[in-house]
């Protein structure tokens, strides 16, 4: 999700962490109190700034989990989708989406238009 979108949806990450941890997720980074802050990227010549929405491991593995909900920005998300799975593939690490329950829609348009092919993660 997008930084404005962030405050909106707070349960909802929440929700998403305690997810991750039951299912043996550890070093769970997350713009949440209580956790470190995941690294955020610059875009060379822009002051853009993308910060995975968690990052967490699993076996040695870096997962990065991006939160999908309907966006008022959808361009701004498909941007920073696609970097993370470019960052994803170049660093051996897995890039992940998850969603919930009335988003399911939006998140399929939106990998459709970007011809990525994932399974996301539905939580309810």
């Amino acid at each position: 999700m997008i930084a404005l979108d962030r405050k909106n949806y707070q349960d909802f990450l929440t929700q998403t962490v305690n997810y991750l941890e039951n299912r043996g997720f550890k070093n769970i980074k997350t713009a949440l109190e209580g956790y470190e802050s995941p690294k955020s990227f610059l875009k060379k010549g822009s002051d853009v700034s993308v910060t995975p929405d968690i990052v967490a491991e699993k076996m040695g593995i870096k997962h990065y989990f991006e939160i999908s909900v309907k966006s008022e920005k959808p361009n701004l998300l498909k941007s920073k989708w696609m970097f993370l799975d470019a960052l994803s593939k170049r660093n051996s690490s897995r890039f992940k989406i998850i969603t919930t329950k009335g988003h399911y829609k939006f998140t399929n348009t939106m990998l459709h238009d970007l011809n990525l092919e994932k399974n996301m993660i539905k939580i309810n």
